[in-house]
């Protein structure tokens, strides 16, 4: 066995597991970027657009293509706001809580967007920490589409439009 590979906790290698259909292709992307410099963000990058979320078998794969602990990975996945660890609901909102949206309403439009949103299983509500759009607070996502001064109205119409 390589030096590395016990030092940084991994377990032996025996025979190879089969792998899911999944597994085959995080592995493929993993190994097409791992010789690229820093390539572990664009390979979590990558598998996200591929797949739509970072599942637990992605995380075990990138990081035996890498030669990384499982930790090590998992340490970046959950890190960045950018990578999911679960499918990925029909819609999303994400709402700007940095100060400056904060200063204009960005609190209230949070609470909102959870209570409108919150019991649906088909929407997910999240809050991120700056937008870079300070200028047109409160700044707001709505399924990926970056949207300033957001209101409560702005919400409904995109629920209406969901519901189509």
């Amino acid at each position: 066995m390589p030096r590395g590979q016990r030092e940084r906790g991994r377990a032996p290698q025996g025979a190879p597991a089969p792998r899911s259909p999944r597994a085959e292709s995080v592995r493929r992307i993993a190994t097409e970027r791992a010789p690229e410099r820093g390539s572990l963000l664009e390979i979590l990058h990558e598998v996200m657009a591929e797949h739509g979320w970072v599942a637990d078998e992605d995380v075990v794969q990138v990081a035996d293509v890498l030669n990384l602990s499982v930790a090590e990975v998992h340490g970046v996945v959950s890190f960045y706001h950018d990578f999911r660890r679960t499918p990925p609901p029909a819609h999303e909102v994400a709402v700007c809580r940095a100060e400056a949206c904060q200063a204009v309403g960005a609190a209230a439009l949070y609470a909102a967007a959870q209570q409108r949103f919150g019991p649906r299983a088909d929407v997910g509500v999240r809050e991120i920490f700056c937008f870079g759009n300070c200028a047109l607070g409160p700044t707001a996502s709505l399924d990926g589409v970056l949207r300033g001064r957001v209101t409560e109205a702005d919400l409904a119409h995109a629920e209406q439009e969901w519901s189509r």
